[in-house]
């Protein structure tokens, strides 16, 4: 059982975290393909966000882990930084790749490495799938 609740929470904060990063570079990008793809993106988090929080209640009283301000914080000014001399698509590509694939990473490793009842397999799976999806479309723009 908790072993699902951690699953659960991990993706949902990589989730959280891909948003944040999204919401704070969608407006430095120039290609409108590109805007598009992060768009997309944005649902993507935000359906398997909901899948978690409809059947989270069966492994927690608790409500999903949420990343803390202070993550939310160095994350954005660690993004800042990273485009502060380099805003092009190419640049906000790479930090995009490089946090999508922790997500994939962090994934991989939770299915490899824990029991999971299958409706929480299956949403992991499917959150690695989309990640890799999207890591191949980003690509496009280093």
């Amino acid at each position: 059982m908790e072993e699902n609740k951690n699953a659960l929470d991990e993706v949902n904060k990589g989730c959280t975290m891909g948003i944040e990063a999204i919401n704070n570079l969608i407006d430095k990008v120039d290609s409108k393909d590109f805007k598009k793809i992060l768009e997309k993106q944005l649902k993507q988090y935000d359906k398997i966000e909901d899948k978690i929080n409809k059947i989270y209640s069966k492994y927690s009283e608790k409500e999903p882990h949420e990343v803390s301000k202070i993550e939310k914080t160095m994350a954005d000014y660690m993004t800042k930084m990273k485009t502060m001399r380099d805003h092009t698509d190419s640049k906000i590509a790479e930090i995009l790749l490089q946090g999508t694939n922790m997500g994939i990473i962090e994934g991989k490793r939770i299915l490899n490495n824990k029991k999971l009842d299958k409706e929480v397999y299956d949403l992991l799976e499917k959150f690695i799938d989309d990640q890799e999806r999207i890591v191949e479309d980003i690509k496009k723009y280093l």
